[in-house]
């Protein structure tokens, strides 16, 4: 029989779309305040609701994740919702607030709130569903019950109308709720602000309902865009990369409990080649781990140093590629140009010039790589791209 080292045939590090981490480093400042949003909404009281932004692969999702799973462990309601790049946020909004309201309805003492809240939100569903489906096994008289009320066609009342009664409901029972979504930039302006306006209307009467979102940098400049209000409504987190002692701790605590040890060497040639990225460390892991010495089980600076190009495979053809797919070639020639450029983030209008063009010609292109998600504006007239690496990953498949 073939004696096998089981630890070594289990691979700690979770690279994925918002999978969490073995161990989330780095992120107990965030989990703290957190902590204290959630505190106010079980005991029902109103608080500051927060939105979360930073780059791609920072960990936001993760974020996002970890704070439901607390709001999980102290009875919290919540529902996820994942905004879409084409989808309609008012078409499925009322799914979710059924959901909560479904789940508040054991609660019997406010039970004749719940049901007219419920009413309102099949109301509101039957209105905004664009393909009609919800038409089918809904009671025409328990729509009559909340006839008038969110069901107006006006997008800011009748959000504002539904996330009202799921806070009234929540003051009632002495606990509130939580509406947490993940990639709010791809909300339509419209969306946005009648979102900003019901949780703004929740906020004034004092009710039990906050939204924990998470987004790319952009979205605090279009919330503030939106609504002259947006920084007293909402509390803008950034999430950024790790500090490096916390990106070693990263790589260190999952292979420690597997009896795995790096050297020195090898964590500072991950942290140098990642920038410590929670999205990179964890994809960095996962190559690395098939370098190590079985014997020692020890992974080494040689090791490191022999996973570099699995890493980089890993990125092109998943993290990178799947990104640069989505764009026409115009955007494309943007983005070569950007890479292009003396630096990071850069000028405008320098691309304009590597593209011989004007800055007029190239606006369009600008607007719809931001609206996208693959640049964003740093600073006035300066852009640079929402993916860390984004441009050495364009160097290699171009040879710029």
């Amino acid at each position: 029989m073939i004696a096998l080292n089981m630890a070594l045939r289990i691979n700690p590090y979770t690279p994925g779309a918002g999978m969490v981490p073995r161990y989330l480093a780095g992120r107990e400042a965030l989990l703290e305040e957190a902590k204290d949003t959630l505190a106010y909404v079980a005991n029902g009281y109103a608080t500051r609701s927060l939105i979360y932004y930073g780059l791609r692969g920072v960990g936001k999702t993760v974020l996002l994740t970890e704070i439901e799973s607390i709001a999980q462990e102290n009875n919290i309601y919540y529902e996820h919702i994942e905004a879409m790049e084409n989808g309609s946020f008012m078409s499925g909004i009322s799914l979710y607030v059924g959901k909560i309201l479904r789940k508040m309805s054991v609660r019997e003492k406010a039970k004749q709130y719940i049901d007219f809240a419920k009413n309102v939100a099949l109301s509101f569903q039957f209105f905004y569903n664009k393909e009609g489906e919800t038409s089918i096994g809904i009671n025409p008289e328990m729509l009559q019950t909340a006839a008038g009320i969110a069901d107006t066609g006006d997008l800011q009342n009748d959000l504002t109308e539904l996330l009202v009664h799921l806070g009234k409901v929540g003051q009632k029972i002495n606990t509130g709720a939580i509406l947490f979504i993940d990639e709010v930039q791809y909300l339509k302006d419209a969306e946005f602000e009648a979102l900003m306006a019901a949780i703004h209307r929740c906020n004034q009467l004092g009710l039990p309902l906050v939204l924990i979102a998470a987004g790319l940098p952009k979205i605090a400049k279009i919330a503030g865009d939106i609504k002259s209000y947006a920084e007293r409504l909402f509390k803008f987190i950034p999430v950024d990369k790790l500090q490096e002692d916390d990106a070693k701790q990263a790589l260190i605590q999952p292979a420690k409990k597997l009896g795995v040890q790096f050297t020195d060497a090898a964590l500072n040639e991950i942290l140098l080649q990642t920038d410590c990225y929670p999205y990179f460390l964890q994809e960095y892991g996962q190559q690395v781990w098939k370098y190590t010495d079985k014997e020692s089980q020890v992974i080494t600076q040689q090791a490191a140093c022999a996973a570099h190009d699995d890493f980089i495979n890993e990125l092109d053809e998943g993290f990178f590629k799947v990104r640069h797919d989505r764009a026409s070639e115009k955007e494309l020639e943007f983005m070569r140009a950007m890479v292009q450029c003396d630096s990071l983030p850069c000028q405008t209008k320098q691309v304009a010039q590597l593209m011989h063009s004007s800055y007029n010609r190239i606006a369009p292109i600008r607007a719809q790589l931001i609206h996208k998600g693959f640049i964003y504006a740093t600073n006035r007239g300066e852009i640079s791209f929402t993916v860390p690496q984004f441009d050495k990953y364009l160097k290699r498949v171009y040879a710029i």
